[in-house]
């Protein structure tokens, strides 16, 4: 017993002389045989010793089944008449708790040697150098996604000049951070750079849904109007705008963007159908719906079949009012074609616009003049200093159907 504690018993039975004989085995190997009269102490000392790996490694791992562990590691062990079989049965096969716990006792005396630690030390290394480069990879592509700038490059080769802008600022990351320089880019295993572009559109699709929580939290259970506007990208996919307005906690009227829906036809059902889909994903609550705000076009605010009569069918209370601004540009096309002066003043500024836009001489002459006409006015005092006044405004050619567009067109040539 000196020697230390009980691994396993192996028998428990009788010699031919019948004297019970128990056998059990030592953790430097060695084997004793102990012959009675054994006394009952004895006996129950050796129980608690063969019990010991049991408390001190019993908790580990997800085992169940203890196999009647419970007699040798937290009560007393009584049941002498079935003692060899229930001795046999603690003991069990190679993946009984008993072996598992013994496993166990024997790797923690010799962790150096031990896989499972040398794997478990190398992965605690691992996960630091992974947590380093993702916090980094993440730094950057806020910045990026902050500043509205893309990330990809037409050219991210190792030889290209600028390999785009996530690549470039990580590089310049990594030079003025010794942290982050030692396990990214070159120091970082090749399938691990968190570098690729899967990995960036998993990281702005990231930040996007976090951001998105962030409003929907904000809204919580207020009230809340829609505003909706479709539109065909460079890529000539049909994008839908998304837009919720409400009023703050502050009292404030805001309005928050919180995302661009691809839809595959811009007709009333698909529209609504894309609607739902995105408050279900959202939390959003139809229920909640105050107001719609969309443009004139029929399969938005049509009567019977608009986007705006499908939902007050499931909503009474939503609402809809049209684009103030789309009103206001139907309202100026109208005018310009009953008054023929108004009709002709704005044909002449496209024609200025149009003149000077197309030579590059023609605009820097304009700007001269009009920066001299300036001067003479500041020095005469016609006009006075100040930060953003007398600032230089470019031409723009007037949109098709946005008021707002012909304001900007009329400002600079007046």
């Amino acid at each position: 017993m000196s020697h230390g504690f009980c691994e396993a018993v192996v028998m428990l039975g009788s010699d031919a002389a019948g004297k019970t004989t128990i056998l059990y085995k030592l953790h430097i190997g060695d084997v004793l045989s102990i012959v009675p009269p054994i006394k009952k102490s004895h006996l129950l000392d050796l129980i608690s010793r063969f019990g010991f790996a049991h408390r001190k490694i019993g908790h580990i791992g997800n085992n169940s089944n203890k196999g009647g562990g419970d007699a040798f590691t937290e009560v007393w062990y009584s049941n002498w008449k079935n003692g060899m079989q229930n001795f046999i049965a603690h003991e069990g096969g190679p993946e009984s708790p008993h072996t598992f716990a013994r496993i166990k006792v024997e790797q923690y005396q010799n962790q150096r040697e031990n896989i499972d630690f040398v794997f478990s030390s190398k992965n605690v290394a691992n996960e630091d150098e992974y947590r380093v480069r993702l916090t980094t990879v993440v730094r950057v592509a806020r910045y990026l996604l902050g500043e509205g700038l893309a990330f990809r490059g037409h050219d991210e080769s190792p030889k290209s000049m600028h390999r785009g802008h996530f690549l470039e600022l990580l590089n310049w990351f990594c030079k003025y951070n010794e942290e982050a320089n030692k396990v990214m880019l070159s120091n970082a295993p090749k399938n691990n750079q968190l570098t690729s572009s899967t990995i960036q559109r998993h990281i702005i699709e990231a930040c996007g849904k976090e951001t998105r929580k962030v409003i929907l939290n904000e809204i919580g259970d207020k009230f809340f109007s829609l505003l909706l506007d479709e539109a065909r990208d460079s890529s000539m996919k049909e994008q839908m705008a998304v837009v919720l307005r409400f009023v703050n906690d502050v009292g404030e009227i805001v309005e928050r963007f919180v995302g661009v829906v691809h839809v595959i036809e811009t007709s009333t059902q698909c529209l609504k159908n894309v609607v739902d889909e995105f408050f279900a994903i959202n939390g959003l609550s139809l229920s909640r719906l105050r107001g719609q705000g969309y443009d004139g076009a029929s399969n938005m605010c049509g009567e019977l079949n608009g986007l705006k009569a499908l939902i007050l069918n499931g909503n009474k209370h939503a609402n809809y009012i049209n684009c103030f601004a789309h009103q206001l540009q139907l309202v100026v096309v109208s005018a310009a074609e009953e008054n023929h002066d108004v009709s002709q003043f704005f044909d002449y500024v496209s024609m200025i616009v149009n003149m000077v836009g197309s030579s590059c001489k023609r605009h820097d002459a304009l700007r001269q003049a009009h920066r001299d006409k300036v001067v003479q006015k500041l020095q005469s005092g016609e006009i006075s200093k100040g930060q953003g006044q007398n600032q230089e405004i470019s031409l723009a050619r007037p949109g098709a159907t946005r008021w707002g567009s012909h304001y900007k067109n009329i400002t600079p040539a007046i």
